[in-house]
């Protein structure tokens, strides 16, 4: 079965739904995202897509680092 994750769905949905979107966020340098109550707050609110243009990190890079971790990204 195909982990898939939407490009404009609220971080706090995909990491509820998948717990490892997390650590593998963490990996891409997102590491706000581990603090105490970021995820319950900025997190319901934060998309893949915004958190990638605030970061300024490389698409292709978070596409092939979930990519090897077994996820798809619907844009």
């Amino acid at each position: 079965m195909d982990k898939i994750l939407h490009w404009d769905e609220p971080i706090f949905n995909l990491v509820n739904r998948y717990p490892e979107v997390k650590d593998i966020m963490v990996e891409l340098g997102f590491h706000d995202i581990a603090k105490p109550g970021m995820l319950q707050t900025a997190g319901r609110f934060m998309t893949l897509s915004k958190g990638i243009a605030m970061k300024k990190v490389a698409m292709e890079t978070v596409e092939s680092t979930f990519l090897q971790h077994g996820f798809t990204i619907q844009k």
